[in-house]
């Protein structure tokens, strides 16, 4: 907040603005219980998306919904990377030549054909979680590590370098089991489910 930073909307910020304490998560109503004014001042103000010199648009999910993910495909079987032209489908009145995404906290990048760079950098707190939507999976990263990525415009073409780091994921993992979610201990030391 104090660094005014870019910052978009996710799925639980909207979830903290919209949904009844009794019906939210663990986590979204450890969030709000901890929230002050000048954090609920800044997450009603965060856009759902946002466009950067008219050529980076951010988005949490895909364009229009943060439930969806925009470089995964979730199916009877598991998740897979999504297809290009699933993601062309989901972007095809977006202009930007780089799209950044998250939703999934997996590291991914996509070129399209046409140029244009999608990266979802991953996560810095959460390296794997399951979920029930749109069926039951589960998202893994596979490591513990905090992740995120530099991207750079390079001779007119969007570069990505993903980096993971070390931190105390292990103090990170006993604070979770301390504020009741021992589901999570297991994530934050492994990147695994």
């Amino acid at each position: 907040m104090p660094l005014n930073i870019p910052t978009i909307r996710g799925n639980h910020e909207r979830q903290l603005l919209e949904q009844d304490v009794a019906s939210m998560s663990l986590s979204d109503r450890h969030a709000f219980e901890r929230l002050r004014a000048p954090h609920w001042h800044w997450l009603k103000n965060l856009p759902a998306e946002l466009t950067i010199n008219d050529d980076v648009l951010m988005v949490h999910g895909v364009p229009g919904d943060d439930r969806i993910y925009l470089l995964e495909d979730v199916t009877d079987t598991g998740v897979r990377p999504s297809s290009e032209a699933r993601v062309l489908s989901l972007v095809a009145d977006r202009s930007a030549s780089l799209i950044l995404c998250g939703h999934t906290h997996i590291p991914r990048q996509l070129r399209l054909a046409d140029g244009r760079l999608i990266v979802n950098p991953g996560s810095v707190g959460l390296q794997a979680y399951d979920d029930d939507t749109p069926r039951s999976h589960v998202m893994e990263s596979g490591s513990p590590h905090a992740r995120y990525a530099i991207v750079e415009r390079q001779n007119g073409e969007w570069n990505v370098e993903f980096k993971a780091i070390d931190y105390d994921w292990e103090s990170a993992a006993a604070v979770a089991f301390e504020n009741n979610r021992p589901d999570w201990v297991n994530a934050l030391m492994t990147g695994r489910m």
